[in-house]
């Protein structure tokens, strides 16, 4: 079997937003040679259990290897689909992910349309693949001790980036070449 071969699938989970064309899992992307993305679900809808849906399909639709690369509320989506899943995973990049238990700034989803919509609680059961949680010192979504404690109860390895914001393209992130030594590393295990 050839190095291609055995390549891993990235599967992108974008955040609530869904892809934004300056995002830096957009121009991941763009670059990787095996990748497949949830399709866009619409920024309004907080449906919990239609975004996992769309995830189980997804990932059900790639063959071989597979690692997934969620961004915010793709990570939360994420945490709710693992343990219903028979999909395997080799291992999951896991970047800034938000905490939907806390209130979150303006224009954001509340607490109350959070827990309407399926988000709420956060499953915080160890993961059954490997992952890393990419946390910022300065994210405007989550406290970096929550993240810390989150990347703790899913058996994360966590990256501490510094004040990286949200890590998006409203905190000054367009391209993000570590999310490809993330994917090289879970790729790897």
């Amino acid at each position: 079997m050839n190095a291609e071969a055995k390549a891993p699938t990235v599967l992108i989970v974008p955040g609530l937003r869904d892809h934004v064309a300056q995002h830096w899992q957009t121009l991941l992307a763009e670059r990787l040679p095996r990748v497949h993305a949830v399709p866009p679900m619409g920024r309004d809808d907080l449906d919990c259990a239609a975004r996992v849906g769309a995830i189980e399909r997804a990932a059900q639709a790639i063959d071989g290897p597979l690692v997934i690369v969620a961004h915010s509320g793709g990570v939360v989506m994420l945490m709710h689909w693992a343990h219903r899943t028979q999909r395997a995973v080799q291992g999951a990049l896991l970047a800034t992910p938000p905490d939907f238990e806390q209130p979150m700034p303006e224009g954001y989803p509340s607490i109350d349309a959070l827990r309407a919509g399926g988000w709420l609680p956060v499953p915080r059961a160890k993961l059954p693949f490997a992952s890393i949680v990419a946390a910022s010192r300065n994210d405007p979504l989550a406290r970096f001790e929550r993240v810390e404690q989150m990347a703790k109860d899913w058996g994360s390895k966590l990256v501490d980036l510094g004040e990286v914001g949200h890590l998006n393209p409203a905190s000054g992130y367009g391209a993000w070449p570590r999310a490809e030594e993330f994917i090289a590393e879970l790729s790897a295990g």
